[in-house]
């Protein structure tokens, strides 16, 4: 027991420990996401840009393109959700299974919102971004799970994961209730396993945007024991899932100091007032709280954004198959979309935004041991 535990603690760390190493091409951009792109400059001239840089003649303050980022938060949450990788059969009164796991899921990487809203590579010398990105067709995730049996059929999942080519860290918990398992003999025997649960996932790492996933599901599986020591367990299951997005505060013109722009010197106030806020009012100075420029002027403290909070939801179909002979056990699972994801949205605005969206499928392999 110790051994194992031992062995999954350095497992946890060397997937951990990769981190600092990976490069962050596939980290979002969100400041890239707007609706009015000329109110930051994109030089064109070559692989690597300066967009982000405060575009003086604009005619409009950067707005958010909230469409993009609901569409960008609907793949990035398909991505993270939960996934079961195990039969409807719990792992036994007091129980344990410990595994890893990579799953691979496809996303619309040819699409504006994935090209703009992600970093792309950068240039070694001067860390400038990429005007358009490059994400590939598949982004991958690896975890660490630990499984417990509590008794009554019941039992808990927690684990920790990160994403490849990014700075996000993974993490959440399942608990899940297996209502028909363990007959041997008669028509119990013959009924397969069932069981329902649900899950939740949430990300760390990046300050751009916040991102949860829920589901709940149910499946059904039927154990096929092969010369007493193998057995071989498919398994189908139903998921709805519930994404939310939110965004941090994003600066659309990351490469303009706004503070450095103006040359502020303070706020208008009693003691600092503004002499363009005087001349503006023949003499007479409200002392509006707005910053104080010398020598520039402050319409870069305006292209802050926040977007459109998204509240998503996905249902997804789960066909899975494990091997397990004495104490190991490996396994995959197949999950795909089971309507367009416009048609899984509860909200109108939401359908709008996803219409023609296309549907995600990822592909998950597991190996473990379970005791």
């Amino acid at each position: 027991m110790r051994s194992i535990t031992a062995a999954l603690g350095v497992g946890i760390s060397a997937l951990l420990g990769v981190l600092p190493a990976s490069a962050d091409s596939l980290d979002p951009a969100l400041s890239r996401l707007v609706l009015n792109p000329e109110c930051h400059r994109q030089q064109n001239n070559g692989q690597f840009s300066s967009v982000g840089v405060f575009q003086q003649d604009s005619p409009q303050y950067c707005q958010a393109d909230n469409a993009a980022f609901t569409k960008l938060v609907n793949q990035w949450g398909f991505v993270l959700a939960p996934n079961t990788m195990h039969s409807a059969r719990s792992t036994g009164y007091g129980g344990f299974h410990f595994s890893f796991q990579g799953a691979f899921t496809t996303i619309n990487d040819g699409a504006d919102y994935w090209t703009q809203g992600t970093q792309g590579v950068r240039d070694p010398t001067s860390n400038a971004a990429s005007i358009v990105g490059d994400p590939p067709g598949m982004i991958q995730v690896y975890s660490a799970k630990i499984r417990k049996n509590f008794g009554f059929g019941m039992e808990g999942t927690t684990g920790v994961g990160f994403l490849p080519n990014t700075s996000i860290i993974m993490g959440g918990a399942d608990a899940r209730i297996s209502l028909l398992e363990g007959f041997r003999t008669g028509i119990g025997g013959i009924l397969p396993d069932i069981m329902g649960g649900g899950s939740i996932r949430t990300i760390t790492g990046t300050p751009e945007f916040q991102l949860t996933t829920v589901g709940l599901d149910a499946s059904i599986s039927k154990p096929l024991t092969i010369a007493d020591s193998a057995i071989i367990t498919p398994f189908i299951g139903y998921q709805y899932l519930w994404i939310f997005g939110d965004s941090g505060l994003i600066d659309a013109t990351p490469a303009t100091d706004p503070v450095g722009y103006c040359g502020f010197t303070g706020t208008d106030v009693p003691g600092n007032a503004s002499p363009v806020e005087g001349d503006a009012k023949n003499g007479k100075n409200w002392y509006s709280g707005q910053p104080v420029c010398a020598g520039g002027e402050p319409s870069d403290f305006n292209n802050n954004i926040v977007f459109r909070p998204a509240r998503l939801q996905r249902q997804r179909l789960l066909f899975g198959l494990n091997y397990r002979y004495e104490m190991v056990m490996v396994g995959g699972e197949f999950i795909m979309d089971m309507v367009d994801p416009a048609d899984a949205q509860t909200d109108k605005k939401n359908q709008e935004f996803l219409k023609g969206e296309p549907r995600q499928w990822t592909m998950a392999f597991s190996v473990g041991v379970m005791f």
